[in-house]
């Protein structure tokens, strides 16, 4: 082939890709080349990237596409429900915006944009310790339903701080992120020697300038303020800070759901952190029933995890969970276009739950159950 051809053929793919890219997003992972394209090379990877191998991380989407929907026929669907309630407080769909920190490398807004996108969707917010926007502002720019993210710290006086910030500034529950005494070692922050911009959280408590010659200043960060001494035991140190409903986030198997349950926690999210943590660990959906069937219904069983389709929130309603937690998508959703790109994510997943419900024969969430999926664990159907 001449090199003239070679030319004109790759002219007219970089053309049809950019028109095909210039197009609104038909599904949520379509947000995510939008992001790649937008943002600096340094934070598209802090958001997109995993652990080590990125095992998990594949593994948290792609066990979802191991799970088949069983769907009813002849069913009344002329009218689907998709909301519900999470923790008593009702909201549109059994959805909710996972804590993820610093929106605003994503946008000049931040949070903000994150949290009005959210208001308008009528969805749950869970922000992090880490956001970029004070929790003060991000409260004050809406009104809406919205979670708090806690790490501990090896000064807890600063963790206590943040939680009844927190409380007084109308947040309805906490949310204890439990899988980073340390943190993973995530190797594309590291080439990048990412470097994190303050915290407005902390202004005047801690400062969050590390220096570090290895690579990504977050694990010196993290490796200098957390406590990794942090255990169950302490969790009745948490509880005495705060009456707010306290959530453990980073379950994943049921012996720990059953420790949960012994403290006295308002509910489990299970989760791998985004796959940011320890790599090879589950795809948190292929342990989610296990965790479910430990703790029989006591407190409500959230997910957070690979979820990019309505599809996948179908499933994990079925195998017990009460909710799903939506991240990157989300953020992929901001960087592409602010405010408007997160509820497109938001509303897309919707629009998809209630379009399977339909074609799955559920009218409500409630109606989804066990028998609605099948697994690779399950044993086959009979032959007639």
């Amino acid at each position: 082939m001449s090199v003239a051809m070679n030319c004109i053929m790759r002219s007219c793919s970089d053309f049809f890709l950019k028109g095909y890219m210039a197009a609104e997003p038909v599904n949520v992972t379509e947000f995510q080349e939008l992001a790649r394209q937008a943002l600096p090379k340094m934070y598209y990877d802090y958001y997109a990237g995993g652990a080590e191998d990125q095992y998990t991380l594949k593994e948290n989407v792609e066990a979802f596409h191991r799970i088949n929907i069983l769907p009813r026929v002849l069913v009344d669907v002329g009218k689907i429900d998709i909301s519900t309630s999470i923790l008593g407080y009702r909201t549109s769909a059994p959805l909710m915006i996972a804590p993820t920190g610093m929106h605003k490398l994503a946008h000049p807004e931040g949070e903000v944009a994150t949290a009005r996108a959210a208001a308008a969707c009528d969805t749950i917010m869970a922000v992090s310790f880490s956001s970029s926007c004070p929790l003060e502002e991000v409260a004050s720019s809406c009104n809406a339903i919205r979670f708090f993210q806690l790490y501990v710290y090896k000064r807890r006086d600063i963790s206590a701080l943040l939680v009844q910030r927190a409380e007084r500034s109308g947040f309805k529950a906490v949310i204890l992120t439990a899988d980073t005494p340390r943190l993973g070692r995530r190797e594309a922050d590291i080439k990048n020697k990412m470097i994190a911009p303050p915290l407005r959280n902390f202004d005047g408590l801690i400062s969050t300038d590390v220096v570090t010659d290895k690579g990504s200043n977050l694990a010196a960060y993290a490796s200098a303020t957390f406590d990794a001494s942090f255990c169950w035991k302490d969790i009745t140190w948490l509880k005495s800070i705060t009456n707010l409903p306290i959530l453990i986030k980073g379950v994943l198997t049921p012996e720990d759901a059953i420790k949960a349950l012994e403290v006295g926690v308002s509910g489990i999210i299970v989760s791998n952190h985004g796959a940011r943590q320890l790599d090879y660990s589950p795809a948190t959906i292929s342990v989610l029933e296990e965790v479910v069937e430990a703790v029989q219904g006591k407190i409500p069983v959230l997910l957070d995890g690979g979820v990019r389709r309505g599809t996948d929130i179908f499933k994990a309603l079925a195998l017990g969970a009460q909710a799903v937690m939506i991240g990157r998508p989300v953020l992929f959703g901001l960087a592409a276009n602010g405010e408007y790109g997160v509820k497109r994510v938001i509303n897309m997943l919707k629009e998809e739950l209630e379009l399977s419900m339909a074609l799955a024969g559920t009218c409500t969430v409630k109606d989804i159950t066990r028998g609605h999926v099948r697994t690779q664990h399950d044993r086959p159907l009979c032959k007639i």
